[in-house]
């Protein structure tokens, strides 16, 4: 704990803010700024005569820091461990870097995102995944969400695939390692930054289609944009997709189908959502590996073609997504 009196400090480290203002300042409860203290040792408040708790600028600065690094699917012990090493590390922590949860500074030697990646499908190859758990929290201090999914996820799952499809890996391991990365997607998924005040884009797959992690993975980049998500997951009927449309009036839908069959199933979706065809509300569109091994299989397609990349994708809705709800922020 800092004491108030008796040294000379900078205008920034001079405790000036009670703990209310903190509070509405960093977006974290009075609880949770109390409890944090009490378990980590972390912020660290000055106090008054009174015994009241003031916080400096510069922790204020260190607390949005950790707040967007948890909002990025960090977990609080984790963050503040990365906090404190990017300090003893003499990385700079500015107001504007503790907004983005990136670095001022590159990455260490031996800390890019390719061998993040490498690092990752070695421990899951050896499933090591707690290893593999400890590698994500370390990417996520360095980097942003957006570049941990495409860049060091994606590569693994492809690398995954890879290492199953040759025999490399059994199936067990093929399954386990997908299983762990379907969990953490998942979480981010339904964490992070407050959401945009609209109604939730809703992600399918295709009926009949089982392959959904690229689809999480779009979840996620979406949620990280602050846009709300309603994930449906696998093997979505089209008449139970239509009825889920009606009742919670989304502003986008977006179907994915990574094979051929699934891909023709979604030819029907026009049969199921008449007013999508008529009016353009809900804005549909589309996307997934199927169509593009095969682009014959959008001549038939209702709505819009993402692209071929998840970013193509993301930036793609998220046009879709101001046009259609006038939003400017």
């Amino acid at each position: 704990m800092s004491e108030i009196n008796g040294s000379s400090r900078n205008a920034s480290e001079e405790p000036i803010y009670n703990i209310g203002v903190v509070a509405r300042m960093t977006g974290i409860p009075v609880a949770t700024l109390r409890v944090w203290e009490r378990r980590y040792g972390f912020p660290d408040a000055g106090r008054t005569a009174g015994g009241h708790r003031l916080y400096s600028e510069n922790e204020v600065s260190r607390l949005r820091w950790v707040k967007s690094t948890i909002d990025e699917g960090m977990q609080t012990s984790q963050a503040i461990k990365a906090l404190r090493k990017h300090e003893r590390d003499g990385r700079i922590l500015s107001l504007e870097t503790s907004m983005s949860g990136s670095l001022a500074q590159p990455a260490q030697e031996g800390s890019s995102l390719d061998t993040y990646h490498k690092r990752l499908i070695g421990a899951l190859i050896n499933n090591e995944l707690d290893k593999a758990d400890l590698l994500l929290g370390e990417v996520l201090a360095l980097y942003s969400m957006d570049q941990l999914v495409l860049d060091v996820i994606g590569p693994a799952l492809a690398d995954l695939g890879e290492e199953w499809s040759t025999g490399r890996i059994t199936v067990a391991t093929e399954h386990l390692a997908s299983a762990f990365l379907r969990q953490r997607l998942i979480v981010w998924q339904t964490a992070g930054p407050s959401t945009h005040p609209i109604r939730p884009v809703v992600l399918a797959c295709a009926p009949d289609e089982w392959h959904e992690i690229s689809l999480l993975m779009l979840g996620v980049l979406l949620r990280r944009r602050r846009w709300p998500v309603a994930y449906l997951g696998q093997a979505v009927p089209l008449p139970d997709l239509a009825k889920f449309v009606r009742d919670i009036r989304p502003p986008v839908v977006i179907t994915v189908a990574m094979t051929e069959k699934p891909a023709r199933e979604l030819h029907n979706l026009g049969k199921w959502l008449p007013e999508a065809v008529k009016t353009g509300r809900p804005v549909v569109a589309y996307g997934g590996r199927a169509f593009n091994t095969k682009p014959e299989l959008k001549e038939k397609m209702v709505g819009t073609f993402l692209g071929e990349t998840l970013l193509e994708g993301a930036d793609a809705i998220e046009r879709m997504l101001r046009e259609t709800t006038a939003l400017t922020v």
